[in-house]
């Protein structure tokens, strides 16, 4: 992550924006903010786009200790109060806070992809929702770019997996006579392998998550539950 760069600035900022950065990257774009007005305007441009989706759904209440812990983590904000967001009334609302909390990270996700998550020219990239195929809950993305990698991130954490079972990714190309494993998955971790590890990319190609033998499938193929399965979209 290069924030000097205004491309890479720009995803930065819209990723902490959504919360889908990793505790590293957060970290650093965080220490970033105070001194860097750069990177301060990328953060409120994305704040003004992305706050109208939480105003599509109605507020919710949120348990005392749940908004508590919420409230505790975003803290005194990292962005100096000298410097306030054009947006800052709104975006400091608790009942705006409420509301982007239930917003669905499906149509966040889909925003990031459109208008974020822009491909290079010698490049193709790809994005999968998993979706659990009884509730149509989001619970992963899948982030895949020819010639680079594939990335598997997780949209929910406290996800449990029995100790006698174990979490495996698996994709299949348009026209592929079977699965391939991508490996097995920690719940709540995100997983980065090389696209050569699968056997195709391209539009509608299916990944999904199945709850298989600790160790994985003993077959080479699925044999458990799908938890999550979703189709690839190009951006």
């Amino acid at each position: 992550m290069n924030l000097e760069d205004p491309d890479e600035r720009s995803v930065a900022a819209a990723e902490y924006v959504l919360g889908t950065l990793d505790a590293a990257d957060r970290a650093a774009v965080a220490q970033q903010l105070a001194g860097d007005a750069a990177l301060r305007a990328e953060v409120y441009a994305w704040q003004d786009r992305l706050l109208p989706l939480a105003l599509r759904v109605p507020a919710g209440e949120l348990r005392d200790s749940l908004w508590q812990g919420i409230a505790g983590q975003i803290g005194p904000s990292v962005v100096p109060a000298r410097q306030p967001a054009a947006n800052d009334t709104l975006w400091r609302s608790r009942g705006r806070w409420r509301a982007a909390a239930l917003m669905s990270m499906a149509a966040s996700v889909a925003l990031a992809a459109v208008l974020v998550l822009r491909p290079p020219q010698t490049h193709v990239r790809y994005i999968t929702l998993l979706q659990a195929p009884e509730t149509q809950r989001t619970g992963w993305v899948v982030e895949a770019t020819s010639g680079e990698r594939i990335r598997l991130v997780p949209l929910e954490v406290g996800a449990v997996v029995p100790p006698d079972k174990s979490l495996q990714f698996w994709t299949k190309p348009q026209g592929a006579d079977r699965p391939t494993s991508l490996g097995l998955v920690q719940p709540g971790t995100r997983l980065e392998l090389p696209v050569q590890r699968s056997p195709g990319l391209g539009e509608q190609q299916l990944f999904e998550l199945t709850l298989e033998p600790q160790g994985g499938s003993p077959t080479g193929l699925p044999t458990g539950p799908i938890l999550f399965v979703g189709r690839s979209v190009r951006l």
